[in-house]
Formats: C-alpha cells, structure tokens, sequence
C-alpha cells in the first residue's frame, strides 16, 4: 500500500509543478498579448472588463486542463 501511495503522490507532484508552469507561461502570455487592452478595459468598461476576466479566467481553466491532461497521457505511454 505505501508504495502505490508513493507513486501516486510522486504523480501528483509532477503534475502541480508542470501545471504551474503552465499557468505562469499563460499568465505572462496574456499580460504580454492583452495587457494594454485590459487596462483600457478596466479603466473605461469596467462591467465588460468583469466579463472578460471571468471568461479569461475560465478560458485558463478548460485549456489549461486539456493540456496537462494530453501530456500525462502521452507522457504515461512513454513511461509504459
């Protein structure tokens, strides 16, 4: 039993630590692509820039997801 607690475990950090970067590299990548706009966004339409946030917000969450999910697997058939 504690070895498969041990695997499992050792999954679920290497899984944290890549989606992390993940989500470090889509943080900066918005910052980078829609900063400016987002700004102006905020500082104009403030109901509109609620709306994109949240769809931002989500939008990370569903592709980000897919992602790590398509790499574990691909990633689980390597290590097979």
């Amino acid at each position: 039993m504690k070895k498969e607690a041990s695997k499992t475990f050792r999954t679920f950090a290497v899984e944290l630590a890549v989606y992390a970067v993940l989500v470090t590299c889509y943080f900066f990548l918005v910052l980078h692509f829609l900063g400016e706009w987002l700004f102006h966004l905020e500082t104009q339409h403030r109901v509109i820039y609620a709306l994109v946030a949240i769809l931002l917000i989500a939008g990370q969450a569903v592709a980000l997801d897919a992602v790590t999910t398509l790499l574990f697997r691909l990633l689980r058939r390597l290590w097979r």
